[in-house]
């Protein structure tokens, strides 16, 4: 759809309104009109269909078999055990494929049909969860840290990543409105919407906030991102980071990945205004003639990122401070056990690319289902797409650690580095986009690739992994130190050398490759490394510092972060 085509519905739509009653009042379709399929993304849902079977239904004279995925606005991937079980009840009777982790802390269900649409939202409200923004050309669900250790500090950045959540909402009862049967009220498509406007973003914007020595948020990857400072133990501000993001189009030199700029340091009463000054300013400058170049990160490389600096501190009202010092050691999980300050002990399990789901012997599901039966704290999503079991009683970790044996929920005990470390999108059967296949494909890979790492002796090397079904980036693909972006049904982009804690961007070492061709590559880079590496050095940069690789040369890449004074 046309950038101009776009920004006419969101113009025309009365906050988000449209005709979305009437679409899902048709009986006759399982589709929703064509403006709605555009409106339901900012309620949280994209209307699919199941490609797998898209052309045999096509020769039956059949319309596809269309179904819908609903994504949570769930602020940092914090639920309680309640809202769990929950979550659990709506997978297992409106959806299919269970309950599904996103690289961005939200909840995923698959396979929703037109029908159950509403009440599957009516149930999650009653969750005390929405889907409000959790798609569309609006702020998106706000990453945050995960790291089990910090419990105090990690409870003040979701506290304050929350409240700028809500901050962010779009204006509008529509959601109550379609979704809870809330009476609407005269005038209401007149809503002001002073963050947004009339025609909300040119496109969709991601706020992630990452707490150091950690950067499992991957914070460059975001459109704006907060890096927490802490000094003596306390929340003391945080740096603000602007410019990033993972989509590009294949073939496009007008589009690229790109790392977020250190900008300035902010204290913590600041974060609302500055936020709010850096997404009117990509609202007012943000290109809304061509939509796949309407990210923030081309806004700055268009102004530059000075003149965007000067702009988000004339809308806020006040100068950034200079950057204060900061590291990062990496950018993925810590599994197994750890003990927070107070005592109560954090459980990180790795969840293969997300997904939770009964399925033969594999009885994740049920196993999670028991666990938040009996579990006195929360859990938290991470944004690597695992799970952590947080805050539990020293005395109640052997009965949890039962139930996650009983249920086979401790891959993360015997895993490779690898294994441990992959990511991967939905890609096909379902998202419209996908060129080739990520989440089915990706149990494959990693047991052909551990057969490589053991020939080496590698199966403990903590190598980043990630693959994409297309170039857009769902998987952040562009941070790992391999990464398949897939160009066409088996066949890949091998990318190679981004580093180990999100501070270095990978590049292309072999275009449109299939299986046998990948793992050739992979075998011969994974003798050289296990011969020459120094100790302690990273496959990425190993790659790197062979000259094997050489880093993009798109703006801000490297391995220092720039920091503009």
């Amino acid at each position: 759809m046309s950038a101009h085509s776009v920004e006419s519905i969101k113009q025309q739509s009365a906050r988000l309104r449209g005709t979305l009653l009437e679409s899902l009042a048709n009986p006759v379709t399982g589709a929703l009109a064509e403006d709605d399929q555009t409106l339901i993304k900012y309620h949280g849902s994209y209307q699919q269909d199941d490609r797998d079977i898209r052309d045999e239904r096509r020769r039956q004279k059949l319309e596809p078999d269309y179904s819908f995925m609903i994504r949570t606005r769930t602020p940092g991937g914090v639920v309680t055990p309640d809202q769990w079980l929950k979550l659990d009840a709506i997978a297992t009777t409106y959806a299919e494929r269970g309950l599904r982790i996103t690289t961005r802390q939200a909840f995923q269900f698959h396979g929703v049909i037109k029908t159950r649409l509403k009440p599957t939202m009516q149930a999650i409200n009653a969750a005390l969860i929405d889907t409000l923004a959790a798609c569309g050309d609006v702020n998106r669900n706000v990453v945050v840290a995960a790291n089990p250790q910090l419990s105090p500090l990690h409870a003040t950045v979701h506290a304050q990543a929350a409240a700028l959540s809500e901050r962010l909402l779009p204006n509008t009862r529509a959601y109550y409105e379609i979704w809870l049967d809330e009476e609407k009220v005269a005038g209401s498509g007149e809503e002001t919407e002073p963050v947004y406007g009339e025609t909300y973003l040119p496109r969709k914007f991601k706020i992630a906030f990452a707490v150091p020595p950690s950067n499992d948020a991957d914070v460059f990857a975001n459109d704006l991102g907060f890096i927490a400072i802490v000094e003596d133990g306390q929340l003391v501000g945080y740096n603000v980071s602007v410019g990033g993001g993972m989509g590009a189009t294949h073939g496009d030199p007008e589009t690229y990945p790109r790392l977020a700029n250190v900008i300035g340091f902010i204290a913590p009463d600041q974060l609302q205004d500055v936020a709010i000054a850096v997404i009117t300013a990509q609202r007012d400058f943000g290109n809304r003639a061509v939509r796949k170049r309407a990210r923030l990160k081309y806004t700055i490389d268009d102004r530059g990122i000075d003149w965007f600096k000067d702009e988000v501190e004339r809308r806020a009202g006040f100068p950034l401070g200079p950057a204060r010092p900061f590291s990062f050691d990496h950018n993925g999980d810590r599994f197994g056990w750890r003990e927070g300050h107070d005592g109560r002990w954090h459980l990180t399990l790795r969840i293969p690319a997300g997904r939770i789901v009964d399925n033969g012997e594999v009885r994740h599901l049920s196993g999670l289902r028991e666990i938040a039966g009996i579990h006195q704290g929360e859990f938290r999503l991470t944004p690597n797409q695992n799970l952590v079991i947080a805050g539990v009683p020293a005395g109640q970790r052997e009965r949890i650690d039962a139930l996650v044996r009983e249920y086979a929920l401790d891959a993360h005990a015997r895993a490779s580095g690898l294994r441990l470390n992959a990511l991967a999108c939905v890609a096909l059967p379902t998202c419209g986009l996908a060129m080739a296949e990520a989440e089915r494909y990706l149990p494959e890979l990693l047991d052909k690739a551990e057969v490589l790492l053991d020939k080496h002796g590698l199966r403990d090397a903590q190598i980043h992994l990630r693959i994409s079904g297309c170039p857009n980036g769902c998987s952040r693909p562009y941070l790992g130190e391999i990464a398949l972006v897939g160009k066409a049904p088996g066949r890949y982009n091998l990318m190679l050398g981004a580093d180990h804690r999100g501070q270095r961007l990978n590049a292309l070492h072999r275009e449109n490759i299939d299986e046998a061709a990948i793992l050739s590559e992979l075998d011969a880079l994974f003798a050289r490394y296990a011969n020459e590496r120094m100790t302690n050095q990273h496959f990425g940069d190993y790659l790197v510092a062979a000259s094997i690789i050489t880093p993009p040369a798109t703006p801000n890449n490297g391995i220092a972060i720039e920091v503009i004074p």
